[in-house]
């Protein structure tokens, strides 16, 4: 099946300042790399509204970069039920905001709900782990998984969409 409109994509954690952002610059600069920029957008949300309006975490930032990731120019805000009307894929970062997101869910949308790590068949971890109040090594595994993870969602979204 061709596409006749853009796919859209939104990666959600808690705060929308380290988890989340990442995944949208994982997701973006990948989408780049495979000319596909135009054709997939990519946002992120938080589930909870504790940083709205800033950027993402420094440290997030700073590893986020390490790898070619420019995180710098995004913002946190907070996801809305409209979000899962507007989005193809809604991909939570973990059980706990996949939760979360399931109470606003809308159940004709039920199926664009996912679980990140549900795109990375072979690894061990399910989750994308919260690094907030870890160490600055915390964020570097965080990237580690999204990196996997986004692979496996490009292919999804490749074979759903042929693109």
């Amino acid at each position: 099946m061709t596409i006749d409109k853009e796919v859209r994509v939104l990666f959600v954690c808690m705060g929308n300042i380290c988890r989340s952002p990442t995944a949208q610059g994982v997701f973006a600069r990948l989408l780049e790399q495979e000319g596909l920029a135009d054709r997939v957008h990519v946002d992120s949300a938080g589930t909870h509204a504790y940083h709205v309006g800033n950027p993402p975490d420094e440290r997030a930032q700073e590893a986020a970069l390490q790898r070619g990731v420019d995180l710098a120019g995004q913002r946190a805000r907070k996801v809305s039920e409209e979000d899962f009307r507007e989005f193809d894929y809604v991909i939570a970062m973990d059980s706990s905001n996949y939760e979360d997101l399931q109470a606003i869910c809308d159940p004709d949308y039920a199926d664009r709900l996912h679980r990140f790590m549900d795109f990375a068949p072979g690894i061990d971890e399910t989750e994308v782990p919260d690094p907030y109040y870890g160490g600055r090594q915390g964020f570097n595994r965080v990237l580690d998984l999204i990196e996997l993870a986004a692979a496996g969602l490009l292919e999804t979204i490749r074979q759903r969409h042929g693109l």
